[in-house]
């Protein structure tokens, strides 16, 4: 796949105000980057610059193929029809959009990036990366060296918080909440954006949103008055077996749970918790596979299959605060048959899936076990939607 640096020799810093935007040195391909959760008018100015200053815009859609939460609740299809409708036809016809999943690992996220980009772009074409960035432009220079950067001055609100905090917060269940939330976001989205919300907010998954920020804002309510910002200390199973079978996709599996409580109610995740006070952290890890998935096997045997102890610190993996967990793989090898497994406490089930399946399970799993479990296991990622959740209806 040809880089769309292919033929920039250096990296060039430009500063400019929309006004100067036509008459300055055009590109070829205009990159904007962002989660878009939602598309409110900041990003839309950024947009509108871009368009002006390139002849095609490529909009990367980050935080794609993962279970919705009460921060990215919408999928990248949403925010990509979020972002055409807001557009002219022209402007549409102008502008890619492509997602690019979370790896918490940022060379392999920049990657991704530039493959995703370059993919719409000729070889030795030229690419600028456009954006607000305050004092990151050194950094965003040593992360994609080749294209240029286009730093523009703040151009209204850029911060989708207090958007999804009165969206979700605000608009409880009943029609007129709903109405009040989206008369106070109608100033600051787009008009496409506020219809898409006022359709989004009829299907199950907005009732469900809205419940997972009431409890997380509860969560870290409670925190509020601590000294200091708390970090959590977490520990996760991750149970490999392997049996017998001449069906090959089931030959190798994994141990995972489907959680009972919010947040994540019925997503799958790693058996696991919080580190108690007076457990070593392997004695917690322990603790917590046999509570959560009924596991007989017995303590030298799961110390026989331990491999290794990874630790995932990632400051955003969890929407509960700064947790930092400690996964412990546990290889079984090859099995006469799986170990049997119920859920129970907060696990609402528990069951061996075949790491085959995984793939097509990514948009099911909690915080980032999906990326944990790609750090051990054989896993090949697809740039096609797992399992596409339905988008709000499209305007007439």
């Amino acid at each position: 796949m040809p880089q769309a640096s292919a033929s920039l020799s250096s990296t060039r810093l430009v500063t400019a105000s929309p006004e100067t935007l036509p008459t300055s040195t055009p590109v070829h391909t205009a990159v904007l980057i962002g989660r878009f959760q939602p598309l409110h008018n900041g990003h839309m100015a950024l947009l509108h610059a871009a368009l002006e200053r390139a002849r095609q815009v490529v909009v990367v859609l980050g935080s794609a193929w993962q279970a919705p939460n009460p921060k990215n609740p919408f999928s990248w299809q949403e925010r990509a029809q979020m972002l055409h409708e807001a557009l002219s036809p022209d402007d549409a016809r102008r502008v890619h959009c492509v997602p690019v999943r979370d790896y918490y690992n940022e060379p392999l996220w920049v990657q991704a990036v530039r493959d995703a980009v370059g993919a719409h772009v000729p070889e030795g074409a030229s690419v600028a990366l456009v954006g607000h960035f305050k004092d990151a432009s050194s950094s965003y220079l040593a992360r994609f060296p080749g294209w240029e950067l286009i730093s523009l001055p703040r151009l209204g609100q850029f911060d989708a918080t207090p958007l999804r905090d009165i969206f979700l917060g605000d608009g409880d269940a009943s029609p007129q909440a709903l109405e009040s939330a989206l008369a106070r976001l109608s100033a600051q989205v787009p008009d496409s954006t506020l219809q898409f919300l006022r359709r989004w907010a009829q299907t199950p998954l907005y009732a469900r949103m809205q419940q997972e920020w009431r409890m997380l804002s509860a969560y870290r309510q409670a925190w509020s008055q601590a000294p200091y910002a708390p970090v959590f200390v977490t520990v996760d199973a991750l149970l490999r077996c392997r049996i017998p079978s001449k069906d090959p996709r089931s030959h190798d599996q994994v141990l995972l749970i489907q959680r009972g409580h919010a947040p994540g109610k019925g997503l799958w995740a790693l058996p696991g918790g919080f580190l108690e006070q007076r457990d070593s952290l392997w004695q917690s890890c322990v603790r917590e596979l046999r509570e959560e998935t009924c596991s007989a096997i017995s303590e030298a045997d799961l110390l026989a299959a331990l491999q290794t102890v990874q630790v995932f610190d990632h400051p955003d993996r969890s929407l509960r605060g700064r947790t930092i967990t400690h996964v412990h793989y546990l290889d079984l090898g090859v099995q006469p048959g799986l170990p049997p497994v119920q859920g129970a406490d907060d696990a609402a089930q528990a069951r061996w899936v075949p790491v085959a399946d995984l793939p097509q399970m990514e948009g099911e799993f909690f915080e980032d076990h999906f990326q944990i479990l790609c750090q051990f296991l054989p896993i090949a990622l697809s740039n096609e939607q797992p399992q596409e959740r339905p988008a709000a209806a499209r305007s007439a």
